[in-house]
């Protein structure tokens, strides 16, 4: 299923989707074409920049179309952002748009939100084990695996620029780290790279040292930088004077941990191997112009805010909101209808072009 999904890129159009809400707006039948109210955003940390950009643009889009935003961080606290949610069910929120810490933790409280007619938008991560969750946007995450991995390979001189083969033979000496194993992304982001991998460590291309190449070795609990780190400074030991040629990172925080080991296992900057990264990170941004980070991927978060707070508006309007994937987010329980964005790989060659010139970033954002 997976393979038809990056073969198809995003997949057919399915939006006759009227029933899927049902009757939660959100709103009486007073007022249910009507927009305006609270609207809780639960967050998971601050810890990450990418996540204070996607608060901060979901509440001023938001803001914008007149709605009231309680807006809360759990800092990758599970209690805590249960704790958030059921404070933004008791005070009257509107709906509730959820990125969660983790998707299998909020049953209990999702099932309040229903009792109180609330409809629910899982933002970015997908919310499993529970029907009440309307829908589901986020990026094409088997995508952005598959982007990660051929940006790695294109970093190795395997492929070109225009993603042909180049013949070169190897072999090449790659470690591959994955995202949390809580994260239901981080399956798609290790499928979709795997995928592409496997065929060229299947050929000998591509030769993992430490030989830890199963999702449960490599994946990196809660994303944490420090874990990484942690984790590539015992590759490094147990590897010896091997020379790496590449790391998969799924992350940009876990890549500047991964470099901060390499670095401290006397690697220079000069000679780091080809890394990869997702979410492009201000500081990322900086490692990839100073020649130390490889790539990273560009999610433009200010798109995937824009079509949560379009679902949200949809909804209280009483319309049925745009999706564009009615059969790959399988949450256990339902088939959560979603709407996919498309996502970019950024070098050091076109960083200025995708992130400076869109106004993502300002030049003194990267200096």
């Amino acid at each position: 299923m997976l393979k038809a999904i990056a073969g198809a890129g995003v997949l057919a159009l399915g939006i006759g989707l009227a029933g899927c809400a049902g009757d939660r707006t959100g709103a009486s039948s007073g007022d249910s074409q009507e927009a305006g109210g609270t609207i809780g955003v639960a967050m998971p940390t601050q810890q990450s920049e990418r996540w204070i950009a996607d608060g901060n643009n979901v509440k001023s889009q938001l803001e914008e179309l007149g709605y009231q935003v309680d807006l809360q961080y759990a800092n990758d606290d599970i209690p805590t952002q249960v704790s958030q949610i059921e404070n933004m069910i008791t005070t009257g929120a509107k709906a509730l748009i959820v990125a969660s810490i983790d998707g299998t933790t909020l049953t209990d409280v999702l099932q309040q939100a229903k009792d109180a007619n609330i409809p629910v938008i899982a933002y970015d991560r997908l919310i499993n084990g529970t029907e009440n969750v309307d829908y589901y946007t986020t990026f094409d995450n088997y995508k952005v695996g598959v982007q990660q991995a051929t940006s790695l390979l294109t970093g190795l001189g395997v492929l070109d620029a225009s993603g042909k083969e180049t013949g070169a033979a190897g072999p090449f000496n790659v470690e591959l780290f994955a995202g949390s194993p809580d994260d239901n992304n981080a399956t798609f982001f290790w499928n979709g790279a795997m995928d592409t991998l496997k065929p060229y460590m299947d050929k000998g291309v591509l030769v993992v040292p430490s030989g830890q190449t199963e999702f449960g070795q490599a994946a990196i609990l809660r994303w944490l930088p420090e874990t990484a780190q942690k984790r590539m400074e015992n590759i490094l030991t147990v590897i010896g004077g091997t020379k790496l040629n590449g790391v998969l990172s799924p992350y940009d925080g876990l890549s500047i941990g991964i470099i901060s080991a390499l670095t401290s296992g006397g690697y220079s900057a000069s000679d780091l191997p080809v890394i990869t990264g997702q979410d492009a990170e201000a500081g990322s941004i900086k490692s990839i112009i100073a020649g130390e980070q490889y790539s990273t991927i560009f999610k433009d978060t200010r798109e995937l805010a824009k079509q949560a707070v379009t679902m949200v508006d949809d909804i209280r309007k009483g319309e049925t909101p745009e999706t564009n994937d009615t059969e790959t987010y399988d949450n256990g329980v339902k088939v959560v209808p979603s709407y996919l964005l498309q996502s970019t790989i950024v070098t050091k060659d076109n960083y200025k072009e995708l992130l400076v010139d869109s106004g993502y970033y300002t030049e003194d954002d990267l200096k």
